[in-house]
């Protein structure tokens, strides 16, 4: 299947603005791409890319005082499947993780698993080890959070979701990372576009979404705490340990949003496009 994704984004400032931009499919998808991630500004301004610690794709630029819009979009393939997932997989043991993999153990800004180990051995210390423990913590989180986009808190922790149980789809994301580290597997959080392709209707269209991956058996896996099913069509943007390291525009000064749009859509070959592949709730 082709998707097409983009955003349009006007943001406001009283001062010149530096900003990072995080929004373009990671580098590992970019060969997936129909040409190129067709990306302009009002007013006009030069920037930069580069691939950072974490090998996300991110553009740098400096805005001009006053209101700046920032668009960008392309279509990319998908096999239209739904991730996969391996029941067998296996947790693995500290000392045989690769050096890469052991960031995504440690306690981070949002993810404070430090602050949820009695917890977490509590609620799956119990359960067979390897996906099934995983999906269980999946199962967990899903059930414990109460959804609402009006429960939205920039400064949420893990441990917060936990006491408060409500938020959106970052913490669901953060608590199920938290639980998983807590337990000595590796997880980190992903940002990603997600439409609603092959899923009921949900009362708010989606587009735009946080989940989770999980190192077993010496490969990353999807999961999605916050839907808790495997989904068509994500196209990865940012990995990182938390939000903070793949926020979608990280300004040097202060501004405010007065636009933000994003759009993933499934397309035909002429760029049309088609009405999404839901399933009836």
């Amino acid at each position: 299947m082709l998707i097409r994704y983009g955003y349009d984004i006007t943001i406001e400032s009283d001062g010149p603005l530096s900003m990072l931009l995080q929004m373009s499919v990671r580098p590992e998808r970019q060969l997936d791409l129909r040409g190129i991630e067709a990306f302009s500004t009002d007013p006009a301004v030069p920037y930069s890319t580069f691939i950072d610690d974490f090998g996300n794709f991110t553009r740098r630029l400096n805005a001009d005082p006053g209101k700046f819009r920032m668009q960008q979009t392309a279509i990319i393939t998908d096999s239209g499947l739904p991730e996969p997932e391996f029941p067998e997989a296996q947790e693995m043991p500290i000392e045989a993780l690769p050096d890469d993999v052991l960031q995504f153990l440690m306690p981070s800004r949002y993810c404070d698993s430090d602050l949820l180990l009695a917890q977490a051995w509590d609620l799956f210390g119990q359960v067979p080890q390897g996906w099934n423990r995983v999906q269980a913590i999946m199962d967990w989180v899903h059930n414990h959070i109460t959804f609402n986009y009006q429960d939205a808190d920039a400064t949420r922790t893990a441990k917060d979701a936990f006491d408060q149980g409500k938020g959106v789809c970052r913490d669901f994301a953060h608590l199920a990372i938290a639980m998983c580290r807590a337990l000595n597997i590796p997880a980190r959080y992903v940002n990603a576009h997600l439409g609603d392709f092959g899923v009921p209707v949900p009362p708010d269209p989606m587009d735009y979404a946080a989940s989770v991956q999980v190192y077993l058996s010496g490969r990353w896996w999807n999961f999605d705490p916050r839907n808790n099913s495997r989904r068509i069509g994500r196209i990865p943007v940012g990995y990182g340990r938390d939000a903070t390291d793949v926020a979608l525009i990280s300004s040097f000064g202060a501004h405010r949003l007065l636009n933000f749009t994003v759009i993933t859509e499934e397309v035909d070959e002429a760029g049309n496009r088609i009405e999404q592949r839901r399933k009836s709730a």
